[in-house]
């Protein structure tokens, strides 16, 4: 790869204007001179920043849903029937919110409006399938009662659905690859439910891949991982040092739309209080095992029940990992967040999107959902995602909603959560706080200087190119 210089950079937030030789993969100076280079392009003052990297996706169902029916505003079961009737044959429609719907989600609807055809609906948070008659046969379930699949059920359900050939998938995921990196990332942590290991190599071999991933290993595969020898962190052999082994991903509760997140106090008018999908005893079993043989968890958790047994699990195991989400937090759990090697992954965009659902579903106790800066404020080792497709895969959406706590017109939603700019970049560019000699040449360029952008703003800014190990992914037009 020849070396290239990047001249006229504004080298950091508001930082000065220099030329940055980047030569095998690696920021080789950061000068006023004008070293020799293979390559040479000029930026024209936008500013240069660690790539970005997406903690939490879900990269085929990403990729799937660029392609399927939006139902995110509809306001109604009804509403989402009438957005899926207009299409034909099997449909698939993402993204609905019925925690704050009037009527009732039921198969009955959907057999009534396109009867014999093939309809599945799934929540936001992937944590509801809503499937009409034709759909459930084909995916294994005949004659469920209502058609509504929650948590287990809903992810078997799925995982079931019929699927393009494998080439096309892994061409579509490859794209979605691309259209990520022109958002500046250049990675993602991918929390499939497959064996992400070998699809992602299949696809490291027959595609181009414009993103680092790091692929996560299923709670129901740890055993076949561990069986083949993979340890988070380890690079994926043959994947030139794109892909790396991620942890294994576990779940203690469900969600909050879906009112299964586990929580101390019941969801109003229910008397229930979620739902625990492992066992504290359980939990920390799996986490034992994985530890013992070089795998890290990563622990779902969204209610503040669910949060504290995950901590729990946590200090009694003694291993580092990762904690997904912790939406609700007890005020005495903030602190234990703190421990070493600890990482709190979450998703700043899921705050504004969940505020109406919030104030419903936990009255009194929005004050400590979301609660970034409170996190931080505890010692807590932030990263951020999307959780894609719960939310785009695009940084910036989730950089303007952690600095913002608003995406609409009204004000911020508890804005003392809110997080400074440079904390949040850092917290999506794995803790790289600047742009230094011997740093991987892992870069974003952006028009402004985000310092300069109205925190609403930067869900537009503007990137004018992306380097991966040097290698230019992404470069604005002319």
């Amino acid at each position: 790869m020849p070396s290239l210089l990047l001249r006229n950079a504004r080298v950091g937030l508001r930082g000065p204007i220099r030329n940055v030789l980047v030569r095998d993969g690696v920021v080789a100076e950061v000068t006023t001179e004008e070293p020799p280079a293979g390559e040479s392009a000029d930026v024209q003052g936008g500013t240069l920043l660690p790539g970005l990297w997406d903690s939490h996706v879900h990269m085929t169902q990403w990729a799937q849903n660029r392609r399927r029916v939006d139902l995110s505003g509809a306001r109604s079961a009804r509403e989402a029937v009438d957005l899926v009737v207009p299409h034909s044959g099997f449909t698939v429609g993402y993204g609905f919110r019925d925690g704050l719907w009037p009527d009732t989600p039921d198969k009955a609807l959907l057999d009534a409006a396109a009867p014999g055809r093939g309809i599945a609906l799934f929540s936001n948070d992937l944590h509801t399938g809503w499937l009409s008659s034709a759909a459930l046969a084909a995916v294994g379930v005949p004659g469920h009662p209502t058609g509504v699949l929650r948590e287990r059920e809903c992810f078997a359900a799925m995982a079931a659905l019929p699927s393009p050939p494998e080439e096309e998938l892994d061409r579509w995921v490859a794209e979605a690859s691309s259209a990520a990196a022109a958002r500046g990332v250049v990675g993602v942590l991918d929390y499939e439910f497959a064996d992400n290991v070998t699809d992602w190599s299949r696809r490291a071999r027959g595609h181009r891949l414009d993103v680092r991933v790091a692929c996560s290993i299923p709670k129901d595969r740890l055993e076949e991982a561990i069986s083949r020898g993979l340890r988070t962190g380890d690079p994926v052999a043959g994947s030139g040092g794109l892909l790396e082994v991620g942890p294994v991903k576990m779940f203690v509760d469900g969600s909050l739309n879906t009112r299964t997140a586990y929580c101390d106090d019941p969801y109003p008018g229910t008397g229930a209080r979620g739902l625990l999908e492992t066992t504290p005893e359980e939990l920390r079993a799996t986490m034992e095992l994985a530890f013992e043989h070089g795998v890290r968890p990563a622990v779902h958790a969204i209610g503040d029940v669910a949060t504290g047994i995950a901590l729990d699990a946590f200090e009694q195991v003694g291993c580092p990992g990762r904690i997904e989400h912790a939406q609700l937090v007890r005020p005495a759990d903030f602190a234990r967040f703190g421990r070493p090697g600890l990482v709190a992954g979450v998703q700043p965009a899921h705050a504004p999107d969940d505020r109406d659902v919030a104030e419903r579903h936990w009255p009194g106790r929005t004050h400590r959902a979301f609660a970034y800066a409170a996190l931080s404020a505890a010692g807590a080792v932030l990263e951020l995602g999307s959780d894609a497709p719960v939310a785009p895969l695009d940084p910036w959406d989730g950089l303007a909603a952690a600095v913002a706590r608003t995406d609409d017109e009204r004000p911020p939603w508890h804005p003392e959560q809110a997080v400074a700019l440079p904390e949040a970049l850092a917290a999506t560019a794995r803790g790289r706080r600047g742009v230094r000699p011997g740093d991987p040449a892992d870069l974003v360029i952006t028009a402004a200087d985000p310092s300069d952008v109205a925190p609403a703003a930067l869900r537009r800014m503007e990137v004018v190119g992306t380097l991966l190990g040097g290698r230019w992914t992404y470069r604005l037009p002319g």
